[in-house]
């Protein structure tokens, strides 16, 4: 920090510190001023426009450095120099007051803050570019933060300061005159009567209904500024319009039904989307498949003979195929149109808010209306522009189950989840896996225990695992297929017969034509939503990997949740959706189950907090499977129980997960799982274990001390004495 940002901050705690000290804050107080109300009128009234600017004065350091009792001397100013003077005074004190907390927040905090809340200040700033200074209006209109945190996060903002103080002296314009207007109220209380007086009950009144009242407002201009040029229908064929058949469409559709809403799902391809066809399911079936294989390899660790494993992998892709059909009932257009979903197979996209053209796919064109449009086009990987990479004819979690033949030599890009969970599948089925990742470990969104103990296991199951390793080119030399990695410096070349590539997904926008309504996708191309789904229009929505931020199959059903209620009922009450406990588990071996805070989240974001540690080899079920390796990892606040987060590394961790995740979601402690009955021997005892390891890492041990010596006393001999000096007065 450099020195000007140091002398500042010295003057800023200087004045803190004084205010704190001299018990400003008593001072600034309802009772305060009424006590000395009439001894202040009467100064005030010989020295007008000394009180006004001394008051004003006052008002700009309050709000400058955001100390308490801003609302008190609101209605100060109301109480003391009526409507007039007060809003003046008011209004322009506030004004200047939020522009230097503005500016103050801009030169001290803005670099940092915004690299550390990149993601919040970068969906401000997204809010300021679609809305301009009527973003900033909303929130001074309708406060739903205080506006203390208002001028500070809009200084870590691109907004400029003429803009910022401009807008700002408007919008507050109308809560500064409410509550001057209550606090000229004030000012004329003399006796009881005076408190339920029409005027001083009307005043109150405004200050209880204005926000309800700004809160209407700035709606019906939001939606008539963001539906101007749009025509709206009369009259709408549906309900509710659903674009895509996967996990967040689905249970969008799904949710209308259910209410008899009349609803339609448009899918162009086939239901049940990525993951029925090519992701959650068909991975899991391959995953076992290769365990299976696993077992096998190594069955001496059950007292058996090992036995070499050989298998036709056309047979175990068929296998996978075959999974995929007893699912599909439970996705297929039959059973919804049933529950009372209209299933159209076509592509649709935009021509108005509440207008889709839909091309069938026997050719026919129709157009169809709705009061709502829910946006669940899923995914698709992420293929990088890596020179020579389109010519391997590279394989992705998309067509990688067309594959009859198994690779000798398969080269995977990419260690995140997908990338792991296939390299270690394919491993154990036989194939030589080389795996590429950039970073510096194995699924780097874990703790670096997680992944050293990943890494381990990979490398015993004969992994090629190369970190820091960049794909920079591919090419074909005398018939094999080479790609050349860029490696601390280094050209490293490593041939291979397949290439599959898992680094990452991108949204499915194309087709939908959402430049019509305005809709431009974000850098990493999803589309842009609020809090409660919706994509610029309150009417049209978004959800499940078209949205983000998650790529999980139920995220995308609890995002479809607030999609599907806000869309049919959003006119009466909205919900925001709700991430704070969101579960995620990675199916290699072991298993990796995360839900919450990580300690280098933790870290990051400044949360205090204890670590609490299981070994899964001290667990009875584990040591009877022979799997008892990995850990239970709990985060938890210095001295509480309360859970911050919770990882699990080992087998069946995504069923151990469960248990901790339940508690997070309704407040539970680790306590309470300590207290519930668990049944012996199962996987989840090890839940109720690490709980016990918190308990006894918070022992009361000077209560333990006592009580071993009580039990001393009563076992009767020397430790008596030792008791009764315990207890013995001074």
């Amino acid at each position: 920090m450099n020195r000007s940002k140091l002398l500042l901050l010295l003057i800023i705690a200087v004045i803190v510190g004084g205010f704190l000290g001299l018990d400003g804050h008593k001072l600034l107080t309802l009772e305060n001023l009424q006590s000395h109300q009439s001894a202040i009128g009467q100064w005030i009234d010989q020295n007008l426009v000394l009180a006004v600017t001394g008051y004003a004065v006052i008002y700009v350091v309050v709000t400058a450095l955001s100390l308490p009792g801003a609302t008190i001397m609101t209605l100060a100013g109301g109480a003391f120099f009526g409507n007039l003077y007060g809003l003046a005074a008011v209004s322009i004190a506030s004004t200047v007051g939020a522009s230097l907390a503005f500016l103050v927040a801009r030169f001290l905090m803005r670099d940092t803050l915004r690299k550390r809340y990149a993601e919040t200040v970068s969906k401000m700033d997204r809010g300021i570019e679609k809305d301009g200074a009527f973003y900033l209006a909303t929130l001074r209109l309708v406060p739903v933060f205080p506006f203390f945190l208002i001028n500070l996060a809009m200084g870590l903002t691109a907004m400029k300061l003429r803009t910022y103080a401009l807008v700002s002296w408007i919008a507050m314009l109308p809560g500064t005159f409410v509550y001057v207007n209550a606090g000229t109220q004030l000012g004329q209380i003399q006796s009881t009567g005076d408190i339920v007086s029409a005027n001083l009950l009307l005043s109150f009144a405004l200050l209880g209904l204005f926000p309800l009242i700004a809160k209407f407002v700035v709606g019906f201009i939001r939606r008539r500024k963001v539906y101007a040029g749009w025509q709206k229908p009369d009259h709408f064929d549906y309900n509710l319009l659903v674009i895509g058949g996967g996990s967040a469409g689905l249970v969008s559709a799904y949710i209308a039904a259910a209410v008899k809403a009349k609803v339609a799902l448009i899918e162009k391809h086939k239901m049940g989307g990525d993951c029925l066809n090519t992701g959650c399911v068909p991975s899991k079936a391959l995953i076992r498949s290769a365990k299976a294989a696993d077992t096998l390899r190594h069955a001496n660790r059950y007292g058996l003979e090992s036995v070499p494993v050989k298998g036709s992998f056309k047979n175990i892709m068929n296998r996978v195929k075959d999974v995929i059909a007893k699912v599909e009932p439970h996705d297929s257009p039959e059973r919804y149109r049933k529950l009372g979903v209209d299933c159209i197979s076509g592509e649709a996209s935009f021509v108005s808010p509440w207008e889709l053209e839909v091309k069938h796919n026997d050719g026919r064109t129709e157009r169809l209306t709705a009061r709502s449009i829910i946006v669940a086009t899923g995914g698709k990987p992420a293929v990088p522009p890596i020179p020579g990479l389109n010519d391997m004819q590279p394989l992705t979690s998309d067509n990688l189950w067309e594959l009859e033949e198994q690779p000798q030599r398969l080269l995977v890009l990419g260690g995140g989840p997908i990338g792991s969970e296939l390299a270690h599948a394919f491993a154990r089925l036989g194939c030589h896996v080389t795996q590429v990742e950039k970073g510096e470990r194995l699924l780097a969104k874990e703790d670096a225990d997680v992944s050293e103990l990943v890494l381990k296991q990979f490398e015993s199951d004969g992994i090629d695992v190369r970190l820091k390793h960049s794909a920079a080119e591919f090419r074909i030399e005398d018939g094999e297929k080479v790609a050349y990695c860029d490696y601390e410096g280094e050209t490293i070349r490593l041939p291979f017969d397949q290439v599959l590539v898992a680094v990452g997904r991108a949204a499915n926008t194309s087709g939908l034509h959402l430049e019509r309504i305005g809709v431009d996708t974000l850098p990493n191309g999803t589309v842009p939503v609020e809090d409660d789904m919706s994509l610029r229009y309150p009417n049209v929505f978004a959800c499940g990997d078209v949205a983000g931020p998650y790529q999980f199959t139920h995220a995308a059903a609890h995002q479809a949740w607030y999609a599907a209620v806000n869309g049919l009922f959003g006119q009466f009450k909205r919900f925001k959706v709700d991430y704070r406990v969101m579960p995620w588990v990675t199916f290699t071996s072991p298993e990796v189950a995360r839900v919450g805070l990580s300690e280098a989240e933790a870290q990051e974001q400044g949360v205090a907090y204890e670590v609490t540690r299981y070994g899964l080899d001290d667990l009875d079920r584990a040591i009877a499977e022979s799997e008892d390796h990995g850990f239970i990892k709990v985060l938890t606040p210095p001295g509480k129980d309360k859970i911050l987060g919770a990882v699990v590394v080992g087998a069946h961790a995504g069923e151990i997960l469960a248990e901790f995740t339940l508690a997070m979601k309704h407040g539970l402690g680790l306590n309470k799982i300590l207290g519930t009955i668990h049944p012996y021997p199962t996987w989840n005892e090890s839940a109720k274990y690490a709980a016990g390891e918190w308990k006894r890492a918070h022992a009361p041990e000077g209560i333990l001390r006592l009580l071993e010596k009580l039990h001393g006393w009563r076992r009767g001999g020397k430790n008596t004495k030792a008791l009764r000096s315990t207890y013995a007065p001074d």
